[in-house]
């Protein structure tokens, strides 16, 4: 643990700490970083309109964010600080802020996304011209920008040299926590005409979401339950975690977004049982790839930020004439409200729209779907994630994407196409993930769930089901699209396969 330094030995009389996606006291390398260099620490957020502006105005991750602030601003108080909640356009706010509040420093937890890069841009312009400092750190990822690069000094583009290689260089000083609370004795209260509550979400134009119905945990103390669930099943993450039915996932997504856990936390626990060994941490070991892949794509955004602009990675994949037109338009929105007649796809539709959430495996199944049965460009569906996922983060949405379409860096090859009714009868074999999001299939058998258009019209009649009306039939035939498919990705050759 670092040294506690006096107050005479510290850089600055005050200090703003601009806390971001990083909603949390604990492990929190800015604000201990602020603590440590000044005397006096005042804590800001902001509800920034350049952010909020586009988005639908019943928004979950608006309401989960207002709502850990709500816990953060009393742990704050708690310790003898508070929090200043402005909604604003963040570019212009601090450094206004930085001014009304005479600081000689702001200090922010690093956000690499090209659009947070140019509005710290702006805000370092703002703040170097009234001669303030601004300090921002590493603080979601464990490895970031080019701690992680080849022998030769270039990026990796493909994961598995690239984790081992992070997994080569991890170690106690990279996973460390950082103490916050041991210096939480700089904190101070903001004047009182900044001291107002957090604003309700009328206030900040939105709408009450299903947030609290779905029962999904908010704060730092809503990710440390999380994880202490997770932590009890995590050495059969491995397999559970591909049954969208079996409470597998660690569900943490959310919470690693806006950083109400602590990346560092999260995989010094993984890494450490990892080592126990194939038979007693294998879950632990996969769950920490699984970290390690979004470090990956992190990585990745930063070298390329072309990614960010619609531009695949492979460029050669830019050749691809995706389906377009009525028809086109007509199979994207069966795919938005779950209605293509295939099951599997459908049900994990209705699982997004309803909840915000969608299970890893069924992210996989419904962008390959969307790409390669439906044939439509596969930035439309990045654009549909990036607005209903409680946990969208830019890097990982567009690799997944990218790797379903297979023009991302190390993406599964063109010809690999999920079969989605083999994909349903593998992982959800019973259908009880199908029938949670399509009561309307329930009274079929095991079997039929997965494909009704199969099922011998008796069947059907006892079910209740008529296809075309209570439950659509397939937008397209799976062996046809596949054959299509095919034909639109010849920029690559090669062997194709079914799965």
């Amino acid at each position: 643990m670092p040294p506690i330094l006096l107050a005479v030995d510290k850089t600055y009389p005050k200090g703003l700490m601009w806390f971001r996606r990083d909603l949390r006291v604990d492990d929190n390398a800015a604000l201990y970083h602020a603590l440590r260099a000044c005397r006096q620490v005042v804590c800001v957020f902001v509800f920034d309109e350049a952010i909020l502006e586009p988005l639908p105005r019943a928004d979950r991750r608006v309401e989960f964010i207002r709502e850990s602030l709500v816990e953060l601003q009393a742990t704050l108080e708690a310790l003898g600080g508070g929090l200043i909640v402005r909604h604003a356009v963040a570019a212009d706010e601090i450094a206004r802020l930085a001014h009304a509040l005479d600081v000689q420093a702001v200090f922010a937890n690093r956000d690499d996304e090209p659009a947070a890069l140019a509005r710290d841009a702006q805000v370092l312009g703002g703040l170097a011209n009234a001669g303030v400092a601004f300090h921002t750190y590493k603080d979601q990822t464990i490895f970031d920008r080019d701690e992680v690069l080849t022998k030769t000094g270039q990026p990796y583009t493909v994961f598995t040299p690239y984790k081992r290689a992070w997994l080569a260089k991890v170690d106690d000083f990279f996973l460390k926590p950082y103490p916050s609370r041991g210096h939480a004795d700089a904190l101070v209260p903001p004047p009182k005409a900044h001291q107002q509550p957090v604003p309700t979400l009328a206030q900040l134009g939105f709408s009450p979401t299903n947030l609290s119905t779905l029962g999904i945990p908010t704060g730092a103390e809503g990710g440390a339950a999380l994880f202490d669930d997770f932590f009890q099943r995590i050495d059969r993450y491995d397999t559970a975690r591909n049954y969208p039915a079996v409470r597998g996932p660690s569900y943490l997504g959310v919470h690693l977004r806006f950083g109400t856990v602590s990346i560092r936390q999260m995989a010094s626990i993984a890494h450490q049982l990892s080592l126990q060994g194939p038979n007693g941490g294998q879950g632990a070991a996969t769950w920490l790839s699984e970290l390690i892949w979004r470090d990956f794509y992190f990585q990745v955004l930063t070298h390329h930020p072309r990614i960010a602009e619609g531009k695949s990675f492979r460029p050669e994949y830019d050749k691809i004439i995706w389906h377009h037109g009525k028809h086109a338009d007509m199979l994207f929105d069966a795919w938005c409200r779950g209605e293509t007649g295939y099951p599997l796809v459908d049900a994990a539709m209705h699982q997004i729209n309803q909840s915000g959430y969608m299970h890893n495996r069924l992210r996989m199944v419904v962008a390959s779907f969307l790409c390669k049965d439906l044939g439509v460009d596969w930035r439309r569906g990045e654009a549909y994630f990036a607005t209903h996922l409680n946990d969208f983060e830019l890097a990982s949405n567009n690799g997944g994407w990218q790797w379903a379409s297979s023009s991302g860096c190390d993406a599964q090859p063109y010809f690999r196409i999920f079969n989605p009714v083999t994909q349903s009868e593998r992982f959800d074999p019973e259908g009880k993930f199908i029938r949670r999001y399509l009561p309307q299939l329930a009274k079929l058998s095991d079997k039929m769930i997965h494909a009704p258009w199969k099922a011998s019209p008796v069947e059907l009649e006892a079910a209740g089901i008529v296809l075309g009306t209570t439950y659509p039939k397939p937008v397209v035939d799976h062996a046809e699209a596949r054959d299509r498919t095919l034909q639109r990705y010849g920029v690559v050759r090669g062997p194709a396969t079914t799965q």
